[in-house]
């Protein structure tokens, strides 16, 4: 997650939607002021390494604390922060509601099925692994979910969702809207889990179909996934 004054937007991070590489690299154009959460520590390398901002800012200043909130932080071991898939209710909580009102929200979604592929070979990268059914039917996809991080109240309330299918054209126009310098350059991090290549029709069962489809119903509504 992203919140850039320099640039005014805010990125929400979805997962496995590329997110990591599409923040590391906008972390390129990041300032001193600007909010920027922490990533896993192999991907923090690959930013540290291309000279990029790593985590910086993610503790949430105490005047955008309730009293209750100020009073736990006070004697808690840890301050509450910003985190990489807050969602856009957290976010807007503990945001000043100028910058939550005037930047430019967004963030990805990809195609259910497809996802649910790569989240598999994400979660289970080594032998034994459950089947794919196993693990779709048993409901292994629903923590990668994406519209509750980018809904209140099942409303969408960023500007922008832009589709993991047309992530480079995403990318130009993301730095056409905020203005960047220059089109951002994708690193490839969290790659080389999934071994199965093949289209995502190939692989999955037509009762596996049917229970993603319940389960990202409405992502397939508003986006029109198609099998």
């Amino acid at each position: 997650m992203i919140i850039c004054h320099d640039y005014k937007y805010i990125f929400i991070k979805t997962a496995k939607t590329a997110g990591s590489s599409i923040e590391i690299a906008l972390s390129k154009f990041c300032g001193p002021r600007d909010i920027i959460t922490p990533l896993a520590p192999e991907d923090e390398e690959v930013r540290k390494t291309l000279g990029f901002r790593g985590k910086q800012n993610v503790l949430i200043p105490f005047d955008r604390l309730s009293k209750r909130e100020l009073f736990q932080n006070l004697f808690a071991k840890h301050r509450k922060g910003f985190f990489k898939h807050a969602d856009a209710s957290y976010i807007k909580r503990y945001t000043d509601p100028d910058v939550w009102d005037s930047y430019f929200k967004f963030c990805f979604e990809r195609n259910p099925w497809d996802k649910a592929i790569s989240y598999y070979y994400w979660k289970h990268k080594e032998e034994p692994r459950p089947t794919i059914s196993e693990f779709v039917q048993v409901g292994g996809m629903n923590s990668v979910k994406g519209f509750e991080l980018y809904t209140i109240n099942s409303e969408i309330v960023v500007d922008r969702v832009f589709l993991y299918e047309s992530l480079d054209e995403a990318m130009k126009e993301i730095a056409k809207i905020v203005g960047l310098p220059e089109v951002p350059s994708l690193p490839r991090v969290k790659g080389g889990f999934r071994r199965d290549k093949r289209h995502y029709r190939d692989v999955l069962s037509e009762k596996d179909r049917e229970k993603i489809s319940k389960v990202f119903a409405r992502e397939i509504a508003h986006f029109g996934y198609t099998w």
